[in-house]
């Protein structure tokens, strides 16, 4: 019979191969063989607890059946969710988009360390770890992001409460089952062989040469991407231009996307929102614009409602981050030598949350300098135009048909 110093000296040889289910069957193999004081003895001998030897004799006079398994069904600490129905809101409430001073859901992520939250959660009476929060930001859908370049310039006082309008908007759109889109002008692009920021894997020692200088070519000049992100079906579409970006040309881009995915992607729909930057081509002061949505209502029967983004918050327009990240991305690393290859790269870009991209080259002339008299703008408010009450400025609806009524408030 082994002596307790013998059997104290084989559990320190073989326990760190042990796990803690084998652990205790060992020990309580151990106590078998000593016979009716094996359990005390090897309980002395190991330092182990007297319940936790008999347990494992017991479980291998029961016939334990090996599984894979180190603890059974329910085994462990229970979770610390488990253990506080407060937590879970009160770290929600912490990270929540509109209290981080993003109202537009579902964009969900912190910037707020996991250490900071710890500390928080605790004050405020739910004692956690920085670690577990981690995990429970990750069950959630968080991810933890670094800085961007988001502020572009003084805050509006009704940025937030624009930002729940066009939340508000999109939601009562998706709900009826009518078009929601983001649209913007994408950063122009030198046609050829020029560099681009980014890597790609190529074959060792064969890198792609390009041209030292970015001067545009005067043949090829620029490429003018203009999409159309719909919010609904997380699908994109874009109409890549020759020449300038204009009002007409960004109205044609939607006209575009209407024909060739909107109509079919929406049959019998009577109105169309678009979201939109309150600069650049769909500007909110640009009259080009409006009159040549008013065009596009009359041409396909849609209302077309317009929500603008607050000024200096352009980089929250959903577009940017669904859509054309994903294209710059897409063409990283390799010169966009023609338009053939933008058109083509930016149709075979995908994502792993389905996103799905479509893109035309558009050879229409749109000049700039086309100007809207202040009479013919005047009669286009009074009877196509129809600003909301909540900041008219920037949320407006342009009707089908011309009303009858003139007198209608603007």
């Amino acid at each position: 019979m082994l002596t307790e110093d013998e059997i104290a000296s084989r559990f320190a040889r073989i326990r760190p191969f042990l796990d803690e289910r084998q652990r205790r069957l060992w020990l309580g193999a151990e106590a078998a063989e000593l016979g009716r004081s094996g359990v005390a003895v090897v309980a002395r001998a190991t330092g182990a607890d007297p319940k936790t030897v008999r347990r494992g004799r017991d479980e291998l006079e029961a016939g334990v059946v090996p599984d894979g398994r180190v603890r059974g069904p329910g085994g462990g600490r229970p979770s610390v969710v488990d253990l506080d129905a407060g937590l879970l809101p009160a770290l929600r409430e912490l990270v929540d988009p509109e209290t981080r001073g993003d109202p537009m859901s579902p964009l969900c992520w912190t910037t707020k360390s996991t250490a900071h939250l710890a500390g928080a959660l605790s004050e405020d009476g739910h004692p956690i770890a920085a670690r577990t929060v981690a995990g429970l930001l990750k069950d959630e859908g968080y991810s933890l992001r670094g800085n961007v370049k988001t502020v572009e310039g003084k805050q509006h006082p009704d940025r937030d409460a624009q930002f729940r309008y066009i939340n508000a908007q999109v939601l009562a759109f998706a709900a009826s089952g009518d078009p929601a889109i983001s649209v913007d002008c994408k950063k122009k692009e030198l046609v050829g062989n020029f560099a681009n920021g980014g890597a790609e894997w190529v074959p060792a020692g064969r890198p792609e040469r390009v041209s030292v200088h970015d001067f545009p070519d005067r043949v090829l000049g620029k490429a003018v991407p203009y999409g159309v992100y719909d919010l609904a079906a997380n699908s994109g579409w874009v109409n890549v231009g020759i020449g300038a970006d204009t009002g007409a040309f960004a109205v044609a881009s939607i006209r575009g996307w209407w024909d060739q995915v909107g109509r079919a992607a929406y049959p019998g729909s009577r109105r169309l929102l678009i979201t939109a930057d309150s600069g650049g081509s769909n500007g909110s002061r640009l009259r080009l614009w409006k009159t040549e949505l008013a065009v596009l209502a009359a041409e396909t029967g849609l209302e077309v409602t317009v929500v603008h983004l607050p000024p200096g918050t352009s980089k929250w327009n959903r577009i940017e981050h669904r859509l054309f990240s994903a294209i710059t991305v897409n063409w990283r690393g390799r010169p966009l030598t023609s338009y053939e290859v933008i058109v083509e790269t930016i149709g075979t870009v995908t994502t792993k949350t389905g996103l799905t991209v479509e893109a035309r080259l558009d050879l229409g002339s749109y000049p700039k300098g086309i100007k809207i008299s202040d009479k013919d703008m005047k009669t286009f408010e009074k009877t196509l135009l129809n600003r909301h009450v909540f900041h008219p400025d920037w949320n407006y609806t342009v009707l089908t048909t011309p009303r009858t009524d003139t007198t209608h408030p603007n």
